[in-house]
Formats: C-alpha cells, structure tokens, sequence
C-alpha cells in the first residue's frame, strides 16, 4: 500500500514539474506515518524542499502536487494540506481490505522482502572467550545478534552468523593456571605462592596443609573449575600434579567450557554458521602482516619495550599499545587483523554486536583497518547496555569477579526460552535492561508480554478449532469479502497488521529488533479485546459471509504473529 502510493505520487511530481518547467529535481518521496490518527494514515513534507527550489509557497506546490495525483488509481479517500506544506493522506476503507487478502495469500511470505538480495551480511556476536559460562550479559547479546541475523535473511541478505573463538593470550593462560590449582586442592597437594602473589584479605585463597593453594591473584573463581578439576581427578588421579598449566590443564577447561557455551547457546535457540578461532591469526601470520603493513605506513613504532599505534595521525585521541613489553599483542592487534580477514572474506556488511565496553575500542579497530586499505565504512557496531536482574523489586546482586552470577542456563531454566529472548530483546540495545524475574515467571498472560504475544498467536487457532467443530470451513485469500469488516475496531487492526512490513525492513535497516517485539505487542493489544468481546466481535455467527470475513481477518492476524515472532525466534503455539 504505501509503496503503491510512493509511486503514484512519484508520477504526480514528474508531471507538475514539467508543467512549472525549469531545472528542479524531484526530490525523494517518503511517506511516514503520523503520530495522530487525526493526521491521516500517512503524511510527507515533500512539497516543502520543492517549493524551495522553484522558488514558490509550500502549500501551492502542495495543493498542485493534490490536483495532479487525484485519488491515487482509487487508493486515496482523501488529501488535506497541514501546516506550512504538509500533505496527509487517508486511504480508501476498501483498499485496507485489499491488503487483509493479500496478507492471507502471502502467509509466510508476508513482510518478506528481498532488500539484501545479492548482499552478503556477517553478523558477529557472543564471542565470549571459553573461561566461563555465558551470563545474563552474554544472554543479551546473544538474542540481540540472533535477531538481527534473523531480520536481515528476512530482507533477502545472504547471512553468516560467526563466533570469533578467542583463545590465546594471557586469560587462557590464567584459566589454565585456575584449573590446575583447583587440581591440586582437590588432591591436597597444594604450594605456597610467590608472595607478592598473596593476598591475605582474599577469601579465594585456601588453606591445604597449613599453605595457601597456588592460585592466580585474578584467576577464574568459580565452582565450574572444580568440576572439571574432578573429572581430571577421575580419569587421571595424581598423574598430572606437574603437568603444566598452559599445556594439558589449559586445553581440558578449554573444551569443556565451551562445549557447555555450545550447548546453551543450542538450547536458547541458536547455532552458528561459523566458530572463527582466534589461533588461526596466529598461526597464519596475520598479526605480523597487519604490523608489517603498519609499519611501512608510519603507523606503527617502538617504545618503552613495546609497540605502538600512532592512531593520532589518523584523528584518533591518543596511541595505543599494540604489541606489551612482555612480547604478548594487546586485544587490539587480533581484532585488526580479524576485522581485515572479515572484509578479506568478500562480506558486503559487517555487524560487530559487542557489550557497551567495547564501544573505546571500536575507533582504533575501524580506523587501522581504513588505512591498511580495506573498506571500514562496511564495519557497524552494535553496542548493548548491561543486564540487572530484580526479584521483588530489589537488584539481585552479582559479581562477575568472584564468579557469583546468574549463567543463562539458569535464567533460562527458572523462566523458559521464550519468555528469555522475549526480554531479552523487548527493550533498545542502548538502553539499560531490568530483567524482571516476578513478571518473567508469571504465567498470567495478561501481565507477562511474551505470553500476550503468544496466547494473541494461539487464539486464533482455538478460533480455527470451534469453526472445525462447527463445519465451518476456513477462508483463503480468495475466498471471503472484507468489506464487511467495517467496524472501527476491525479497520484499526487490519490497519496495524499492515504495517508489518514497513516494522520489519526498518528494524532491519537499523539493526533494532525491540521494533518488532513493540509491534507486536501492539497488535496483541488490538487483537486480544476484539476477541474477548464475543458479543460485538462473534466470529463464527448466522451470517456466512461475516463469519468467512471474520475468519479471514483472524488467519491475517495469524500471519502477522507467526512471522513476528519467527523473526524473533520464539515459538508460535497453538494453544496455551
């Protein structure tokens, strides 16, 4: 519909401008949707930058800009000029219906698109190094980057989901070490530290035998290193005291840490299409190449034992350390040379979703990448803000630090998967997210969101079970006249289902799938009283052809709900 009105008035702008004569260009047409139901179904200012460059009033372009598209083939019931050169529009009530039968036809197809046809997207998320289970932060980001890479293959993008496997430098090395000590304690055999290393105030630091455990002044704390540390127990007794805690202890924690990450990633909904291990730079030389490249450019120098990034010659605020003393590269280093390998791989878009503390370290990324000749304006980030959980109104506390946190799997075990993503996802990436566990696990589905969504998609087929029961048979797109359909309630809600489309690309277009989940929790609003009043609104009645519209209007809504939610990852149930 809104297409077929941008066309119409394209035309209409091509002909007032030959008749006004002179050299304007005609500018793009965007319809937008008024915030006031008053205002029209849509509205564009497009006569106001026309006016500028012929030189004549606003309104008088406009009120030409009306004569010449008249009602638009039949699509317009009316046109009001607002304003200082506003044009509002309001459709023809039979063409809302119009767009009720071709939702039906479309059925999953409807608010498909093929935007990014030819594209190829890489959409990188999650990407937690192996030291842990995921967290509620993790869990965030890992719905956010899903539905962003379930958005854009709705628009027709070719869409690589990756996770960028980081596992060299010096927090491997610490895991490795936190496995061996937890080992050890296990077997009381512990050794006293180097004593700087002590901390006397530190409760992590055990006594075994009268000596503190030989434990990492910030190594890993928590209680799924003594797991693992049992299992090496188990197979392997006392055979790996001196076993060495970057070789063996390392790759044990590795594997198991993250095939768990695997698994609860699984559970909640998503697999990816690539696991890009950070190794692979190592061992293919690419960090030396990205400095060699540097270097050549002046970008790179040496000092106090360490080598620098002069990101000040490309605009940056300050230098940054690319490569310690110590001869370890920073995590700058890899990601360049990563991001250089992403654009190497012929991806036409690449989405970085990261934590808001990564938000410094983009700049140096994107810019060194620019200057080593790569494309960099193909780089986006997303940035999401941190998750609180309350319970009772109050902020459940947790510390990363000492490994006292909510992992996913426990959220996701005390509320389920889609209640989850649901939440998860309902609020914008850059704003804070309160995660509240009393709504998450209400199973009333007037308080929770996500079942509203839900229960709305379910309705329709308890609707579709009485009409069986009934030997009422269900519409096609073809078949029912949605003409009948015209009480207030009922335009509104086709009017609403309409929408969908335009939701969906301009989620897509701004990485910002909170859009959809607001969407449709807006159609639920519309769609859960009209079905609640069975005296105003009776579905299934003694009018065969009121009935059939009714029923057409519900697989439309059927429609809307199942696509939505699909794009969000949730489930669709028939009944709850």
């Amino acid at each position: 519909m809104k297409e077929a009105l941008e066309a119409q008035l394209e035309v209409a702008l091509a002909r007032i401008l030959e008749d006004l004569g002179g050299d304007a260009t005609a500018p793009r047409v965007v319809l937008d949707r008024p915030r006031q139901k008053t205002h029209g179904d849509y509205a564009c200012n497009v006569a106001m930058p026309l006016a500028k460059d012929l030189g004549r009033p606003p309104r008088e372009i406009a009120a030409l800009l009306i004569e010449a598209l008249g009602n638009a083939g039949g699509l317009l019931d009316r046109v009001e000029i607002a304003g200082p050169g506003f044009i509002n529009f309001w459709l023809a009530e039979a063409r809302w219906h119009d767009v009720l039968l071709a939702i039906v036809k479309a059925g999953s197809d409807y608010g498909r698109s093929q935007t990014g046809r030819g594209k190829k997207v890489q959409v990188e998320f999650v990407s937690a190094n192996p030291t842990g289970p995921l967290s509620t932060g993790h869990g965030r980001q890992a719905v956010l980057g899903d539905c962003i890479a379930r958005l854009l293959d709705f628009s027709g993008f070719e869409v690589t989901r990756e996770y960028y496997f980081n596992n060299a430098g010096r927090q491997m090395r610490v895991l490795g070490q936190s496995l061996r000590a937890r080992y050890r304690e296990l077997l009381g055999r512990a050794a006293a530290p180097p004593a700087p290393e002590v901390d006397p105030g530190d409760p992590s630091w055990k006594q075994v035998d009268g000596l503190p455990v030989e434990f990492p002044a910030d190594g890993y704390r928590g209680e799924y290193l003594v797991g693992i540390a049992r299992g090496i127990v188990s197979e392997h007794g006392e055979a790996w005291l001196d076993e060495d805690a970057e070789a063996g202890f390392r790759e044990v924690a590795e594997r198991q840490i993250f095939a768990e990450i695997r698994v609860t990633l699984e559970r909640i909904g998503i697999n990816f299409d690539v696991y890009y291990n950070e190794r692979t730079l190592y061992e293919e030389g690419r960090l030396e190449k990205v400095l060699t490249d540097l270097r050549a450019k002046d970008l790179v120098y040496d000092a106090d034992e360490a080598v620098w990034f002069r990101a000040t010659a490309l605009g940056l605020d300050r230098e940054r350390v690319l490569v310690k003393r110590t001869g370890e590269p920073t995590y700058l280093l890899p990601d360049i040379a990563y991001h250089r390998e992403k654009i190497r791989r012929g991806f036409d878009v690449i989405i970085d979703v990261m934590g808001a503390d990564h938000i410094e370290q983009f700049p140096f990324v994107k810019s060194a990448v620019g200057a080593l000749g790569c494309d960099a304006d193909r780089i986006e980030l997303v940035l999401h803000q941190f998750v609180t959980l309350t319970r009772g109104g109050e902020k459940v506390k947790q510390s990363t630090r000492r490994a006292n946190f909510i992992t996913v799997d426990e959220l996701v075990e005390e509320v389920g998967t889609d209640v989850f993503r649901f939440f998860m996802i309902e609020r914008r990436a850059d704003a804070h997210l309160d995660f509240d566990l009393d709504l998450a696990t209400d199973r009333n589905w007037r308080k929770n969101p996500a079942y509203t969504v839900q229960y709305a998609h379910a309705r329709t087929h308890g609707i579709e079970r009485k009409a069986v029961l009934g030997g009422v048979p269900m519409p096609t797109g073809e078949d029912f006249d949605g003409s009948r359909l015209d009480l207030p309630e009922e335009i509104e809600l086709i009017r609403k289902l309409a929408e969908f489309p335009e939701v969906v690309a301009g989620a897509a277009a701004s990485r910002e799938p909170h859009h959809v989940a607001y969407y449709l929790r807006d159609v639920a609003g519309l769609w859960n009283p009209y079905v609640q009043d069975g005296s105003r609104h009776r579905v299934l009645s003694d009018d065969p052809q009121l009935t059939a519209a009714r029923l057409g209007l519900t697989l439309a809504v059927r429609v809307v709900f199942a696509n939505g939610l699909s794009v969000l990852g949730l489930a669709a149930p028939e009944q709850m």
